[in-house]
């Protein structure tokens, strides 16, 4: 009778575990991640030596399950987001996957072309065409189009840039028939489309997809950057200052580990990302001497002012350095003894 009692409760523990583990809850939840160094990932072909090292930092995301929501609540520095605050409307994993990975391809290439201005390199874009980035469920676009999908023309007219796309689409109205040649998988398809509303927006007329112009950027001298699966626009200012870095003779290192975050445009201004508390521990666990973080201008609640926060409660010794663009933090930089 105890042994079957007893197989019972191990039974019924089990149950509670496997359920609490894949049991997933329309939450996501984020905790530190790490700082890696750049170098290994970026290469500029017969670039410049370093001392120290720019650090790229993450966040670990994932959906919650109710083991991780209820640790979210007890750990301080655990976020919680629904998951309509993290994916657009209709947006599935795998299109919120590819999102994120586009947005890191474009950050990528745009922070290499800001190090290559400053440095006085040549750089330049080639085109490679407009992609399908997601797509609205209950539109038109839904039946024939994917995430990842390349459109190659509509109506007949090839399409080199994401702004062809949309500019003809807003010409159009309701009822509204277009012809859309794409490609999947290498194979060409052609699919006739009827403008329609938006589900929740009757007043807005279109086709359901969101597209982006993909590119190549050409530089001399070469450059290679490998972000694996990494994701989003977060990392741009770390890695224009790794290229910039490694293009000019001085080491703006000077033996220093420098972590840090932001968004970064092609004017070289730097713009505020989530989980910056959580960087900053994962800076400081990887003993960082300086994390720069996006000032915003001495918004109230900037990023750089929640650092300042954080690295007060972890009580790091790690310099919280504020920037607004590129060169406020080659600046910085230029002036460590």
């Amino acid at each position: 009778m105890n042994n079957k009692r007893y197989i019972r409760t191990i039974a019924l523990i089990a149950l509670l575990l496997v359920f609490g583990t894949f049991f997933k809850l329309p939450y996501y939840v984020t905790m530190p991640g790490t700082a890696e160094p750049l170098r290994p990932l970026v290469e500029v072909e017969g670039g410049y030596k370093e001392k120290g090292k720019f650090m790229l930092t993450t966040v670990r995301m994932g959906q919650a399950n109710l083991f991780s929501f209820v640790f979210a609540h007890m750990s301080k520095y655990n976020e919680l987001y629904r998951i309509d605050e993290v994916r657009q409307q209709d947006e599935n994993d795998e299109e919120y996957t590819y999102r994120q990975l586009k947005m890191m391809e474009n950050s990528k290439e745009t922070a290499i072309a800001v190090a290559y201005k400053k440095a006085n390199k040549p750089v330049s874009y080639r085109n490679k065409g407009v992609y399908v980035l997601y797509v609205v469920d209950n539109m038109p676009a839904a039946k024939y189009l994917k995430s990842g999908d390349q459109l190659v023309a509509i109506d007949g007219q090839r399409l080199n840039d994401a702004d062809e796309f949309i500019q003809y689409v807003s010409g159009k109205k309701k009822g509204d028939r277009v012809r859309i040649t794409y490609k999947r998988s290498g194979k060409e398809k052609t699919a006739t489309l009827t403008l329609a509303p938006f589900p929740n927006e009757k007043n807005r007329i279109g086709l359901g997809v969101s597209v982006m112009t993909d590119h190549d950027i050409v530089t001399d001298p070469p450059v290679h950057i490998e972000s694996d699966d990494i994701g989003g626009p977060s990392a741009g200012l770390m890695f224009a200052l790794e290229v910039y870095n490694q293009l000019v003779p001085e080491d703006l290192t000077k033996g220093y580990d420098i972590a840090g975050t932001g968004t970064i445009n092609i004017d070289g201004e730097v713009g505020p990302i989530g989980g910056i508390s959580q960087k900053v521990i994962a800076a400081h666990k990887a003993g960082a001497d300086i994390f720069f973080a996006p000032n915003e201008r001495g918004a109230k609640h900037s990023n750089y002012k929640e650092a300042v926060k954080t690295a007060k409660d972890i009580g790091t010794k790690m310099k919280i350095v504020p920037v607004d663009t590129f060169d406020d933090a080659v600046q910085f930089l230029q002036k460590l003894s």
